[in-house]
């Protein structure tokens, strides 16, 4: 028998999820792309696109060890 799921508040899910910043506006709205959701240090869900609401939104943290790709711009 599968058990229930637990309750969660927005505020959990969000503090769980990585993305490549696509879209931000003046509102704090974010829309990622590749995004996932971590719990407990395992990857749980990939998501792909995701759009989260400025409410929800406490900060923004730029992700400083993983290592950039040059832009190939023609």
């Amino acid at each position: 028998m599968q058990q229930p799921q637990q309750e969660r508040s927005p505020t959990e899910f969000l503090s769980n999820v990585i993305g490549i910043l696509s879209c931000l506006d003046g509102y704090m709205n974010i829309a990622l792309e590749q995004t996932e959701e971590w719990v407990n240090g395992q990857l749980k869900n990939k998501y792909g696109d995701a759009f989260i609401r400025e409410n929800n939104v406490l900060y923004i943290s730029a992700d400083k060890t993983r290592k950039r790709e040059p832009l190939n711009i023609q």
